[in-house]
């Protein structure tokens, strides 16, 4: 939270406008449907909806919002992840303060930002096969898949996405069978293997 406020006191002072803050993936995926800002900031490990399939569902939403990744995460999985899902930009928070306004200002002429150190893991990972791929996963069931390994029961998934019981067992299945994985503790490994959760 505090350094929430620092980065939008940070970009206040560049001169941005700051159109909404939210704490959670589905906020953000609700507030650029409803306000369209140009760019979206977002971190991995946001709840009910983590930051990158938070940025798959905003150019469903809003396609001309740019997404900006600002996390800790480092890992190849999380930037071939990120990259795989269209973000714009992925800033390192311990970069945070000048990167931010740098990415933001790249990514609104319509180019690609990655910190420098992100840049490199993304080089040597498209030179090497990734052994984490999830894109076979619907949006859909990537949600459920996080929810399931955040502890939510099928009742709750369903409150949530606003969907019936049966749609989220039929959702659960398929994960199960997609991922040949027949338990919930092995659903959640998955979700931390391939980035939806932290361990």
């Amino acid at each position: 939270m505090v350094v929430r406020e620092g980065l939008i006191q940070l970009l206040l002072r560049e001169g941005f406008e700051v159109v909404a803050e939210v704490s959670t993936g589905r906020d953000a995926v609700e507030s650029a449907r409803k306000l369209s800002p140009d760019v979206a900031v977002l971190d991995v490990s946001m709840p009910l909806l983590n930051g990158i399939d938070a940025a798959r569902a905003i150019r469903v939403v809003s396609p001309h919002t740019k997404s900006v990744i600002l996390t800790i995460h480092t890992e190849e999985q999380y930037v071939l992840s990120a990259l795989r899902a269209g973000i714009e930009g992925y800033v390192v928070k311990m970069q945070a303060g000048s990167d931010l306004v740098d990415a933001i200002r790249t990514v609104l002429r319509g180019d690609l930002y990655l910190s420098p150190r992100i840049s490199a893991i993304a080089m040597k990972a498209t030179k090497a096969d990734c052994a984490v791929d999830c894109d076979f996963l619907t949006l859909r069931e990537r949600q459920i898949l996080q929810l399931i390994a955040e502890g939510s029961s099928n009742k709750q998934i369903s409150r949530q996405l606003d969907v019936s019981i049966k749609t989220v067992e039929s959702h659960r299945g398929n994960l199960m069978k997609k991922l040949d994985i027949h338990e919930t503790a092995g659903l959640v490994r998955h979700a931390i293997k391939i980035g939806l959760i932290q361990p």
